[in-house]
């Protein structure tokens, strides 16, 4: 049968539910505040079977970090955020780091992301920093074609492997949240040939929806949704605190890995969490589909 991999789940959320509090710097805080409760994360995913730890770094960006006044900080921020991730795996055993890269300007918002050339430079600069710890580099949330390609860009020269990962309309996943057509991705993907294409930070229902028109291309497929109702009008802007988001109540384990079931009937072989998906709903899947 084919064989599963199980990613990690949500860091910014669960580090916020265990701090109690919520700050414009979102996962960064964490590691100003206490570095070791994002290691604690990560043994709790590897001990729930997750066999991969996604750094704390989606947010280590120069645009976040300048905006709070951090922006000096940025390589000391990725070195320990890495580290951790690093530390956790070496502490289980197998396993390996993905270097989180999440999207310039802001999530879900591809229209204030700089230009495709211009964002490759950013990202170049970040992954010559995460090179020295991943295993892979893994670009979360792009949410344009454009986007994308700046990720992708950036990546290239470093012999690591690449992920992508698309975030899509929650209300119509056969579309980026660009409104471009997901299945425009596709001559990007034959350009650059990363080693996963992934749909990630959208709600279950537009990931089911989505995950069956990038099967079939020659790159395997992951999927990993999100918690939330949806994402408010509020959320569009650095500064803006995930508190303008609301979870949903109906996204357990067991539901939620009824969602991830649909995935890999599709042809998924990737699956783990994004925001508001937790250690537990990790262990089931583990439990259902590390065997398979």
């Amino acid at each position: 049968m084919t064989k599963i991999t199980i990613l990690d789940g949500g860091m910014g959320q669960e580090l916020i539910a265990r701090a109690g509090k919520a700050t414009s710097l979102w996962s960064v805080q964490a590691l100003l505040d206490n570095p070791e409760m994002v290691r604690e994360v990560h043994d709790e995913y590897f001990a729930a079977g997750a066999e991969i730890a996604t750094t704390n770094t989606y947010s280590v960006l120069p645009d976040r970090l300048g905006h709070h006044g951090l922006a000096d900080r940025l390589t000391l921020l990725q070195q320990l955020a890495c580290q951790q991730a690093v530390d956790a795996r070496d502490a289980h055993g197998p396993g390996l780091v993905a270097g989180s890269l999440g999207p310039q300007g802001f999530s879900y918002q591809p229209d204030k992301s700089p230009p495709s050339d211009q964002a490759a430079e950013v990202y170049h600069d970040i992954c010559k920093i995460q090179a020295d710890f991943v295993d892979l580099f893994l670009f979360e949330t792009m949410s344009s074609i454009d986007q994308a390609r700046g990720g992708l860009m950036g990546a290239a020269g470093f012999g690591k492997p690449v992920w992508l990962s698309l975030s899509v309309d929650d209300k119509d996943g056969t579309k980026l949240r660009s409104g471009e057509n997901l299945t425009d991705i596709l001559p990007l993907l034959a350009e650059f040939q990363p080693a996963a294409v992934l749909v990630n930070c959208s709600i279950p229902e537009a990931v089911t929806t989505a995950v069956p028109l990038l099967v079939g291309n020659g790159i395997p497929v992951g999927a990993y949704a999100n918690g939330f109702i949806g994402i408010s009008d509020a959320f569009d802007h650095v500064g803006a605190t995930v508190d303008e988001l609301e979870t949903r109540k109906d996204l357990g384990p067991k539901a939620y890995a009824d969602f991830a079931q649909k995935w890999v009937d599709a042809g998924a072989t990737i699956i783990g969490g994004c925001c508001e998906v937790g250690p537990a709903h990790i262990a089931l899947l583990a439990q259902k589909f590390s065997k398979e």
